[in-house]
């Protein structure tokens, strides 16, 4: 049951947090992007080691120096191109001031009350209700909502949104998640080409192990998930505080959160490994939530977060 207070109190309350610049010193913390920093190029040393080690299994010394050159091409690729991938897993496209004008408006009031810059904005056609942020810095992200989220929400529900999205931009954060991402793809797609290496070469010392490659096919994907898992969980919680003193009521956000919780267990993506390689990004979990889906959702419990969200509505100003 969502608490119910006058909007203008909470953000009349909530102002004492201050935003702009203001926001910008009490939430976005050099700390947090130090550690984002790190986070980041510790993915990127991962890819880096893992490619090189499945280079040296299948090709020797030559594997090694041939996979070092292709993880640094992965490496750029990932850096510059996560956003991309992102927003070609779930069908989004951009859309001009024209096409989405309230959208834009509050992504620009927004944006400016943050003092950051203005985001590309990007609707996907899936009628499931749900948002996500990407992109390196706040300078090349863009924030992406579903054809589902713009029917269901109200104009104050969906502004709590964009600034809970807009929090991870400013957090830091979507560049680990991004590359994340793209890293678990990778480790699957590399998992299924291993399928068709030639493996096990009879009396051929040097050739793979045949369970060794097994276990690679069946474990990279686990892997995937777990480094998805280790990244983004806390994440949310934070994007929800910083979104709702962005926005200045959290409890829109909560009752957003409520029925985008309620239109995707209505709506569930299927768990195709471009979706659920991404779908950490979202707000909320876009899959079923069963089998291998529940094991790696990286979103904490939804009621937790809307419980912590009524309980910042009803203190006092920092």
């Amino acid at each position: 049951m969502l608490v119910h207070t006058d909007p203008f109190q909470v953000s009349n309350r909530l102002s004492g947090h201050s935003f702009g610049s203001g926001f910008s010193r009490s939430t976005m913390t050099g700390l947090r992007r130090r550690r984002n920093a790190v986070k980041t190029a510790a993915l990127l040393a991962l890819l880096t080691a893992l490619i090189i080690v499945i280079g040296g299994y299948l090709g020797g010394a030559t594997g090694v120096v041939v996979a070092a050159l292709l993880s640094l091409g992965l490496n750029a690729y990932l850096y510059f191109n996560s956003d991309k991938l992102a927003l070609r897993s779930m069908a989004a496209r951009p859309v001009s001031p024209q096409q989405a004008p309230d959208l834009y408006a509050v992504v620009a009031e927004l944006s400016q009350r943050a003092g950051q810059p203005m985001p590309r904005i990007y609707v996907s056609p899936i009628a499931q209700p749900n948002a996500f942020a990407t992109g390196r810095n706040p300078e090349h992200a863009a924030v992406a909502v579903t054809a589902g989220i713009l029917q269901v929400l109200s104009r104050r529900e969906l502004r709590a949104v964009l600034g809970h999205e807009l929090a991870h931009v400013y957090n830091r954060d979507i560049l680990t998640s991004s590359i994340a991402a793209g890293l678990a793809g990778i480790v699957t797609m590399l998992a299924n080409l291993a399928i068709f290496l030639p493996i096990g070469s009879g009396d051929d010392d040097d050739a793979p192990n045949p369970v060794a490659t097994f276990l690679t096919v069946l474990l990279a994907p686990v892997a995937a998930g777990l480094i998805q898992l280790a990244v983004s969980r806390s994440r949310e919680y934070q994007a929800d505080q910083d979104g709702a003193v962005l926005s200045g009521d959290p409890l829109a956000l909560a009752s957003a959160l409520a029925k985008i919780s309620r239109g995707t267990a209505a709506r569930p993506l299927p768990a195709e490994s471009s979706v659920a390689s991404q779908s950490h990004l979202m707000i909320a979990n876009p899959l079923s939530g069963n089998g291998l889906s529940a094991l790696f959702s990286t979103h904490p419990p939804m009621q937790e977060r809307i419980r912590r969200l009524e309980q910042l509505a009803l203190e006092p100003a920092a």
